[in-house]
């Protein structure tokens, strides 16, 4: 015969259980009322989850808000006794909080995954956010700490975040500047990735590590164990990471780490915060700064479509027999000539330039070090300038390097989307692009018609009366309809 779970009430014998008032007793206590966390391992309304309750008589007195009440509960004999005998199935405090807040809205908890992204606010890590926040909301909850809360580089913070939160996974999408020095490169890309496999070897979840193609030779059709030599000459970048992908199939092979990592090629979508990657040579094409191409005629690099990998992440943490202890190239499955891309976005924007005049490599770089010395000059009387990070890799610009996407087609996953490549994308990216650094006065405006025919920030910014009368006598209609909201 099963024996039957004992409630708080049970087990502390303060007399205030559900029944209490109709023995004449003292009142009940919250947790012996709230049927919101009925069940909650195996108890009667809220009796063994009593120490996300506000307003409980524990110590026989009555307690405040779970934020202040939480540190003492730990303490209690009773949530260890809870804790001990459920053992995986004792749920968290911040699952049984959010069915407190709104349980008529909210799916039970419990059956869903928790994970912890950190780089939430970078390209990659925000479309993993936004991918889980709303596609799969009702299977996933993602919580994405910035630094302030938790800085991968110092491990108390990394052990006071995860004793508060136990997540079923983490994803590392975080990385320093490229053209970070040795310490902060050192210690984010390397450090703080190898702690976070370790909290995830001491929690036994899978960890989740994207990388880059700068941990790969200069070559064509890359599989993903041939990587560059660990060496001094390699930049700080590309050390970190190499550092990091040696440590993380160490950690698999001799302590059984759960990883996987997800390697990148030059990576382009919408929503990128800073000007980088492909992004940069956008603007460089867009602001006109390329006078030449800056490239050899054949070179070809592989690209990564943003969109296509928050699916395939969700996917790899649902199937985690056959991903663990692999490093997947995910790619477009065709590679693309950088020549072709620079004239493409050209072509696009009815620009002159750049000239199809192919600038060798070493005349390239003898006119990046005249600019850094005419920078130099310019930091030394007070006037802050620098050249773009993606400068240090101009080499690559002339350099072919193209990833296989084999290890991935041949996996159960397959081949994500393939009628999408940057290509296909690449009208969309410049419109959001050229409308966004217009926004932020970093380019001249092109034509506003073409771009955006709604566009009234020029009345906003000069007439604002005026539009506003045109919008309150339905002359123009700026605003989306939403009255599907009432149904």
């Amino acid at each position: 015969m099963k024996t039957k779970k004992l409630n708080c009430w049970q087990v502390k014998k303060c007399g205030r259980g559900p029944d209490s008032n109709a023995n004449g007793h003292q009142d009940p206590c919250p947790a012996a009322t709230d049927e919101r966390l009925d069940g909650v391992h195996g108890g009667e309304n809220s009796g063994r989850a009593c120490w996300v309750v506000a307003g409980t008589y524990c110590g026989g007195k009555i307690q405040g808000t779970h934020a202040a009440k939480f540190d003492v509960c730990k303490n209690c004999d009773f949530y260890q006794h809870v804790s001990e005998e459920e053992g995986e199935k004792f749920q968290r405090p911040l699952f049984l909080l959010s069915k407190l807040k709104n349980p008529a809205k909210r799916i039970d908890v419990t059956e869903k995954k928790f994970g912890v992204l950190i780089g939430g606010s970078g390209l990659i890590g925000g479309a993993l956010l936004h991918y889980f926040k709303t596609k799969k909301s009702d299977e996933v909850e993602l919580l994405s700490p910035n630094s302030k809360k938790l800085s991968i580089r110092v491990p108390d913070d990394i052990k006071q975040y995860f004793k508060k939160y136990r997540p079923d996974f983490i994803i590392n999408t975080a990385i320093s500047s490229i053209d970070s020095g040795a310490q902060l490169t050192y210690e984010t890309n390397y450090l703080g990735s190898i702690n976070l496999a370790k909290v995830a070897m001491a929690l036994k979840i899978p960890y989740i590590h994207f990388s880059s193609a700068a941990t790969l030779p200069d070559e064509e059709n890359l599989s993903e164990d041939m990587v560059r030599p660990l060496s001094a000459n390699l930049s700080h970048y590309a050390k970190s990471k190499l550092m990091a992908e040696k440590t993380l199939k160490h950690l698999h092979d001799t302590k059984g780490l759960d990883f996987t990592i997800v390697k990148l090629g030059v990576v382009y979508g919408k929503h990128d915060h800073k000007i980088q990657g492909f992004h940069r040579l956008l603007f460089s094409v867009v602001n006109e700064a390329m006078p030449c191409m800056l490239t050899g005629k054949g070179v070809m690099h592989s690209y990564t479509n943003t969109k296509k990998i928050p699916p395939f992440v969700h996917y790899i943490i649902e199937n985690r027999e056959e991903f663990s202890g692999q490093a997947y190239h995910f790619v477009d499955h065709n590679p693309v000539r950088l020549s072709q891309l620079i004239l493409t976005i050209k072509s696009y924007l009815e620009l002159s330039i750049p000239k199809e005049i192919y600038i060798s490599y070493p005349v390239a770089k003898f006119g990046i070090n005249c600019l850094k010395f005419m920078l130099k000059g310019l930091n030394r009387v007070g006037i802050e300038a620098r050249l773009p990070a993606e400068m240090m890799f101009m080499e690559n610009f002339y350099k072919t390097q193209t990833l296989s996407p084999n290890r991935l087609i041949t996996s159960s996953y397959g081949n994500p989307d393939p009628e999408k490549t940057i290509f296909t994308e690449l009208p969309s990216l410049i419109e959001y692009y050229i409308t966004r650094w217009e926004n932020m006065n970093l380019i001249s405006s092109f034509n506003p018609d073409f771009y955006n025919p709604d566009n009234q920030s020029d009345r906003f910014a000069n007439d604002p009366g005026n539009l506003l009368d045109a919008i309150k006598s339905a002359q123009i209609d700026p605003f989306a309809d939403f009255e599907e909201l009432r149904e």
